[in-house]
């Protein structure tokens, strides 16, 4: 990727901690989509404050990158800062029955490491691929269960203000799969409040749901569940996209899945630019032939005519 002036300019004041031109498709469970201009690993709380003045500076856009399991890349890529948190980010702290997580650690470690410490509630989180960061951002859950479940707060970094703060679960205005948390402000870790339970029954859920999502999900390269469900515990998205027959529909390397119509698989050949128009046209038919306008789970990265996320966020 050549880097223009702003971007080469961002490039050289991060270059300590940042490569230019990495490839974002190994970073997401597509394994689809081009490269960033900028891709930084900060170390520590300077490092990112470093990344914020020059975000602020530049006015490129900025990106937080989890374990990309919600997220499809541009062929084209992203022209702005892309940070990945994996540097200082990534440990765990048990305190009783309270769990201390950096933003970089994987959801199904943590439901491990809770199930193994005698903590119950969290074992839902076995089955998804993400990161508590962008758990936290989109209010990840399933089984029943979800994120505000337990969620006391976090630490937020705010890159426009270059600053941090405790900020509880209240003010992030967690919803059915989303949050008010914008691109520039950064969850560094979370804090957790679970119960003190029966280890043995707890790795048991954990190996129900396990094989609960092997029988009726598919593997391969997807980001899971496509489209928020219209309504809640009452209407899948998955149900509305079968009945219009749309299990197999494919545009190039992108398929609808046979086994779960929410998902959409990409294989080997696909782009980014098939599963975005896979995306568009489930989205048109549901609207049209049954009146629902859905919702997308997917964060689509690089993508010109996508609008950029709300500027203002979290207030605190």
């Amino acid at each position: 990727m050549k880097l223009d002036r702003v971007q080469q300019e961002a490039f050289v004041r991060l270059q300590q901690f940042a490569t230019s031109g990495e490839p974002l498709a190994p970073y997401t469970t597509y394994k689809l989509g081009g490269a960033a201009a900028v891709f930084a690993s900060p170390r520590n709380d300077v490092e990112l404050a470093l990344v914020a003045e020059v975000v602020r500076d530049t006015g490129l856009p900025v990106l937080v990158l989890g374990r990309g399991s919600n997220m499809l890349v541009a062929d084209t890529g992203y022209r702005g800062v892309v940070v990945s948190l994996a540097a200082m980010s990534e440990w765990l702290e048990f305190h009783d029955d309270v769990v201390h997580a950096g933003a970089a650690v994987a959801l199904p470690v943590l439901a491990r490491r809770c199930s193994a410490a005698g903590l119950v509630g969290f074992e839902w989180a076995v089955g998804v691929p993400g990161s508590i960061g962008g758990a936290v951002r989109m209010n990840a859950g399933g089984h029943g269960s979800d994120m505000a479940a337990s969620l006391v707060g976090v630490h937020l970094y705010d890159m426009h203000r270059a600053v941090r703060a405790w900020v509880p679960v209240a003010n992030l205005e967690l919803r059915f799969r989303g949050s008010s948390l914008a691109d520039h402000q950064v969850v560094l870790d979370a804090r957790i409040q679970l119960a003190v339970g029966d280890v043995v029954a707890s790795e048991a859920s954990l190996a129900e749901i396990v094989r609960w999502r092997r029988e009726h999900q598919p593997g391969g390269q997807n980001a899971g569940s496509v489209f928020v469900n219209p309504i809640p515990g009452e209407l899948p998205a998955a149900v509305l996209i079968d009945q219009l027959g749309l299990r197999g529909f494919r545009v190039g390397g992108a398929v609808v899945s046979e086994k779960h119509a929410n998902f959409i698989q990409a294989e080997p050949g696909a782009t980014a630019a098939d599963v975005r128009a896979v995306m568009q046209h489930v989205r048109a038919l549901v609207r049209e032939q049954a009146g629902f306008d859905l919702r997308s789970e997917i964060r689509l990265v690089g993508f010109d005519d996508v609008a950029d996320e709300p500027a203002e966020g979290v207030r605190w």
